[in-house]
């Protein structure tokens, strides 16, 4: 079968090879599963580059989400068990935590639905508690994880304010139903914050970016508000002022989404059970703005690392360099 190897850490477009590679075989627990679509994530390129949590031994192929299909025909989500990533022909998975994939989702938006939405469903709703008629504020708003976490603030009715960096991402915010959307390239985030919410501030406040994100979100977090850390995109780890989430009475919640996978995987099928009745009346949907073939792997997962794509990009190895599948 055909695979992207990673030999040595660097950049995606650098170190990412196309091989020939012999198909994996299961171990004990785990499944066999053909890739249908491999959805792209920041921490692909974490991994390329040595950076992420965990590890795997090189040669690796990375891949962290995909929709697959078993061996009996059933069409499925699956976080690959690395080494054996998604951007191949084939992908290994633990068995017990394969779920079933959304009737309603194709399979690019089904492997977009896992990851983003799990982490936006966590954070929203079991971290921050979000309830209707608050504001939430979400940077990175017209990115992967973003985007999920706009969705379903929609959803929960809550006001969403969407920061973006550039007009077009400012475009895809309004189209994806921000009620606000700043531009911070062209805004004062601060004072559009509190223009916006009459001084109020931020009722929750998601933030994948980290850096000078943070810092904006302590200046914008309302009384008794909830700072919702979900990564740090920006490359720089903030360090919070602790005496300043005294004065100000607000929380900062930490999400970690793969801990729950070990410490409480009720939960996952459970949230995996509410996202499909979301996307089944279509109150979600992942945008999924590209779509390539196998071939396009490394460069797509370069284009995420550098921050250029809106939404969620899908590797798709049945679709053919002219796009046909």
């Amino acid at each position: 079968m055909q695979a992207w190897q990673v030999h040595e850490n660097g950049e995606p477009s650098e170190v990412m090879r196309l091989e020939d590679v012999e198909t994996p075989t299961p171990g004990d627990g785990q499944v066999l599963l053909k890739v249908r679509a491999a959805n792209i994530n920041f921490p692909d390129a974490l991994l390329c580059r040595g950076q992420y949590q965990v590890r795997p031994p090189l040669p690796f192929t990375p891949g962290v989400e995909i929709c697959g299909e078993t061996e009996d025909g059933r069409r499925v989500l699956a976080n690959p068990a690395l080494p054996y990533g998604g951007f191949a022909e084939y992908a290994v998975a633990d068995a017990r935590a394969v779920l079933p994939a959304p009737e309603a989702l194709d399979d690019a938006e089904a492997a977009a639905l896992h990851i983003g939405y799990q982490t936006g469903w966590f954070g929203l709703h079991r971290r921050a508690a979000l309830e209707a008629g608050e504001t939430l504020l979400v940077h990175a708003a017209a990115g992967g994880v973003g985007s999920a976490a706009v969705q379903l603030g929609r959803a929960a009715g809550a006001r969403v304010i969407g920061v973006v960096g550039g007009a077009d991402k400012a475009a895809v915010a309004r189209e994806l139903g921000c009620d606000v959307v700043i531009d911070r390239r062209a805004e004062d985030v601060i004072a559009a914050v509190k223009e916006a919410t009459g001084g109020r501030g931020a009722d929750v406040i998601y933030d994948p970016v980290g850096g000078e994100a943070y810092v904006q979100s302590a200046k914008v977090v309302a009384f008794e508000g909830r700072i919702v850390v979900v990564g740090f995109a920006s490359g720089t780890i903030p360090s919070p002022a602790l005496n300043h989430a005294l004065v100000k009475n607000y929380s900062i919640l930490g999400l970690h989404w793969g801990l729950y996978n070990t410490k409480n995987p009720k939960l996952i099928q459970h949230c995996h059970e509410q996202l499909t009745e979301l996307a089944a009346r279509g109150a979600i949907k992942p945008l999924v703005s590209e779509r390539v073939p196998l071939g396009g792997a490394a460069g797509a997962v370069q284009r995420v690392a550098d921050g250029v794509t809106t939404g969620r990009v899908a590797v798709i190895p049945g679709l053919t360099e002219g796009g046909a599948a």
